[in-house]
């Protein structure tokens, strides 16, 4: 009979179920949107059983187009938005709350009080992140503080908290597994890094008690296996991996120095580091990018908040065009960006600046100056936050030579945009053959551990000749516009006012 990995990944606005054969290649794929909550401005929230349910029927979906059922499946692996926080009853398995999402800010104010009380250093310490309401110690704070009895049913042992890979699990075991793996534990401001355990003094600190939480596991390991309820057959769960870090494994990022980016709404990067934790001084994250057997492996991470997001404002705001991957061919009908220089900062800064309160900023404009020059600084601006980050991993990673870099991401195939990228970078862009990079990491992961790969060789086997862009431009001329960007027009935009005061 012949098998295959069957890979869940559940995104921040879909749900999606991926069929890969020995290959690397996709068999048969499912997706499925599901409803975004805004209760207030800045409160993003999720229905975690409308999760469930989607992410359960494109998985149906997804055997069913490929003519095949739960015994062709070696291993299920589990990639997931990361951050997001639910809580849910232990026996019942409902939620007490709708799911707080990533991207959801209600905490921030509560987070500006911890850096007031000192908590800066030791959180960096000892979890290698930022104080920031992007991760889930504080929405679980929250949901604890906000839900009627709440708290004390948490210290009695009969709430479950979970990161969305932590839900499905309990979804597809029938409450069986209360599991998450080192990836996605690493971005709950909980997990101390270092020793690989959910750290007493912070989750005192927090009030977060330690019945609540799941058991930390490896990245890749046969967990149990799938409720019948759910599949015709059991079907052993073998990989959890949080999405960034299951991109870094599909592209076979598997040695300290390499580097991939996910272009998306944002832009996502992650240097593999090795067995070390990497201490940003420059505004980066240090995270656990996976754990295989006795092996941890760390990556630096930066994120950019506004990628492909600038596109879609040209699309939908500035009315520039009709379809988004139209802002290639607008871009290609002048010659270069015109003196016009864009820094996309919609909702403040990401790394390495993190500064909440800058604004968007075009300067440089002319008479002379057309809508495919706005275009193409548009995509250049993507392209620069991207060297940014890139920057500041030099300086962590003690200035060491890229060689290439590995992209991903719906954006990633725009030509000029990755053209670009390797023109302001010096340094070669790699594009991969299949864009769905997350899923497959989360199979690749799955597969080692049901045997169906036998190593990272046999992985590395399947990687077929990426499409490659070299730098092309003067590096003279290079120069020139990395130091515009970053010292003159960067500045502007951290400089300008949320407000003008008009009145006297």
């Amino acid at each position: 009979m012949e098998k295959y990995i069957l890979s869940l990944d559940q995104g921040t606005t879909s749900s999606r179920a991926i069929i890969f054969n020995r290959h690397g290649k996709i068999v048969s794929l499912a997706q499925k949107e599901y409803e975004q909550y805004y209760p207030h401005q800045g409160w993003v929230e999720h229905d975690p059983n409308e999760i469930w349910y989607t992410q359960a029927s494109v998985a149906a979906e997804a055997l069913s187009r490929a003519n095949i059922n739960g015994d062709n499946i070696s291993a299920i692996g589990i990639t997931n938005q990361r951050e997001t926080s639910i809580i849910w009853d232990r026996k019942t398995g409902e939620p007490i709350y709708n799911a707080i999402v990533w991207q959801d800010r209600r905490v921030s104010e509560y987070c500006d009080q911890v850096r007031k009380e000192g908590l800066t250093d030791i959180i960096k310490e000892k979890t290698g992140l930022l104080i920031d309401a992007y991760f889930s110690a504080p929405k679980i704070k929250w949901i604890l503080d906000n839900v009627e009895g709440a708290r004390e049913r948490a210290e009695n042992g009969e709430l479950a908290f979970g990161t969305v890979d932590t839900w499905l699990v309990w979804k597809l075991t029938a409450g069986k597994l209360h599991i998450t793996d080192v990836s996605n534990a690493s971005r709950t401001m909980l997990f101390n890094i270092h020793t690989l355990e959910w750290d007493k003094e912070l989750l005192d600190y927090f009030g977060i008690p330690a019945a609540l939480l799941p058991e930390v596991r490896s990245s890749s390991e046969i967990y149990g296996e799938t409720a019948t309820t759910v599949f015709a057959a059991k079907v052993p769960i073998g990989g959890i991996i949080g999405d960034q870090q299951a991109a870094l494994f599909g592209h076979t990022c598997f040695n300290p120095g390499m580097l991939k980016t996910t272009y998306g709404t944002g832009c996502f990067l992650m240097l593999n580091t090795g067995n070390k934790v990497v201490e940003s001084q420059n505004n980066l994250l240090s995270t656990i990018a996976w754990k295989i057997g006795d092996e941890v492996c760390y990556a630096l991470e930066g994120s950019v908040f506004v990628g492909g997001a600038v596109v879609q404002w040209l699309r939908d705001h500035m009315n520039f065009f009709e379809v988004a991957a139209e802002v290639e061919d607008l871009a290609e009908t002048v010659k270069d960006n015109g003196g016009i220089y864009m820094v996309p900062s919609f909702a403040g800064m990401g790394a390495p600046y993190w500064d909440q309160y800058s604004r968007g900023l075009i300067i440089g404009i002319t008479r002379g100056t057309e809508t495919g020059h706005i275009a193409r600084a548009a995509l250049e601006s993507i392209a620069f936050q991207v060297m940014d980050v890139v920057e500041a991993m030099k300086k962590d990673y003690g200035n060491f030579h890229l060689v290439d870099m590995s992209v991903d991401g719906m954006p990633s195939t725009n030509n000029t945009l990755v053209q670009f990228q390797a023109d302001i970078l010096g340094s070669k862009v790699l594009k991969p053959e299949i864009f769905e990079i997350t899923a497959l990491g989360a199979a690749y992961v799955a597969g080692l551990a049901s045997g169906y790969w036998k190593s990272k060789d046999d992985i590395i086997k399947n990687v077929n000749p990426k499409e490659s862009f070299h730098p092309k431009m003067d590096q003279h001329l290079a120069e020139e516009m990395k130091y515009f960007q970053t010292n003159k027009v960067i500045g502007g935009a951290i400089r300008l006012p949320i407000t003008v005061d008009m009145t006297d």
